[in-house]
């Protein structure tokens, strides 16, 4: 008999047959007894990890055993009826945008859904992005295919990359929860991958950032540019490109994989702006706009973007950190995500910038 398997340890889900002595899970190569498979599906339990982190994680972010549900769409935000899925081909620009509330669950995110509208507005207004080829993924959408579960967001990833030819500009957002896990196949220096947190991410599982890489930054061919813009906590080589930008000593740093495998473009560009450091968190915060909760990073980008059409990478950068820093400084990073509210609200953010290559960040212009 054919079952659903969650890996002990990398917490990926594959099928298993119940006939055999042992499964071997095809991500990590980890052998699990087949008694202890039989012992969980017989009393229908998921396989989960007792890393101590995952343990935290359902505590904290359990305040019910309700379970997200799909949007009824009774919000006041108005989505548009046709969905970006439907146009098989589109041409020029694309953009996926997910942002995530987690609204059924105690520690939610209030500023994710602002994020992703303004990121929507800055898309079509300022680099002149049709609506109909941007795909908005919230649990407040009455379209089932858009509400951001793992499955849904996957297929939309494959949807931004699907045929695209040389010319055309993809964007890839996300505002929601992210975390760490740690690495078990040696292409992470750190020792960990980074993730992001679908709505069902506690059922499903996480999105890895390996997973990421081979999805939309993989396939890139010649002449097409991916921006991924990522506001969660432990963003920060979410694509796992291999070189990063320290500010502090201004110089490209190597982030290749010890294993020796190569993350490369199959020929086009990737950019990344995170908005923290690989162990930092990020913030979910009011500080920038009273009259609304945002992202950090996100905010302090779009203003920055509006105000100076022009800026460079580096500028860009400079202004984010300096803003957060300033900001940080006089104790308003109130309502951070998911472990700030942990360990309090005046935790440091530093934005990072990653790239497929290197380039002169002061020289080049910032342009989705």
């Amino acid at each position: 008999m054919e079952i659903k398997i969650v890996c002990q340890r990398c917490r990926q889900k594959f099928s298993g047959s119940t006939n055999t002595e042992t499964v071997i899970c095809p991500h990590c190569h980890l052998v699990i007894p087949n008694s202890a498979i039989r012992k969980r599906s017989s009393s229908r339990e998921h396989v989960r990890t007792s890393h101590p982190l995952r343990e935290k994680l359902k505590k904290i972010l359990r305040a019910s055993t309700q379970k997200p549900a799909a949007a009824s769409g009774s919000s006041s935000t108005n989505y548009p009826k046709f969905c970006a899925l439907d146009n098989s081909s589109p041409s020029g620009q694309r953009a996926v945008l997910c942002g995530i509330s987690y609204k059924k669950w105690k520690y939610n995110l209030k500023g994710t859904i602002n994020d992703v509208l303004n990121m929507k507005d800055l898309l079509i207004k300022t680099y002149k992005f049709r609506e109909e080829n941007i795909l908005v993924l919230t649990e407040e959408q009455s379209d089932s295919r858009l509400i951001p579960t793992k499955a849904n967001i996957e297929t939309c990833l494959k949807w931004l990359v699907k045929e695209c030819r040389k010319g055309d500009s993809l964007v890839f957002y996300y505002s929601g929860h992210g975390l760490r896990q740690p690495d078990v196949n040696r292409d992470e220096i750190d020792g960990f991958d980074e993730t992001i947190c679908p709505v069902d991410f506690l059922k499903e599982g996480m999105i890895l950032d390996n997973e990421i890489y081979a999805t939309i930054v993989k396939p890139l061919p010649e002449g097409v540019t991916l921006h991924a813009i990522v506001d969660a906590c432990h963003s920060g080589t979410i694509l796992d490109l291999e070189h990063v930008y320290d500010k502090e000593k201004r110089m490209w740093i190597d982030n290749r994989p010890p294993s020796g495998a190569r993350k490369l473009t199959s020929g086009g560009k990737a950019y990344s702006i995170s908005a923290c450091e690989d162990h930092q968190v990020a913030a979910d915060t009011s500080a920038f706009s009273s009259k609304s909760m945002n992202g950090a990073m996100t905010y302090i980008l779009i203003e920055v973007v509006k105000a100076r059409p022009s800026v460079t990478y580096g500028e860009l950068l400079d202004e984010m950190h300096k803003r957060i820093e300033e900001t940080n400084k006089q104790g308003c990073l109130g309502g951070s995500r998911l472990l700030s509210r942990i360990f309090g609200p005046n935790l440091t953010q530093k934005p990072l910038l990653s790239a497929s290559e290197e380039f002169p960040i002061y020289e080049r212009q910032f342009r989705l």
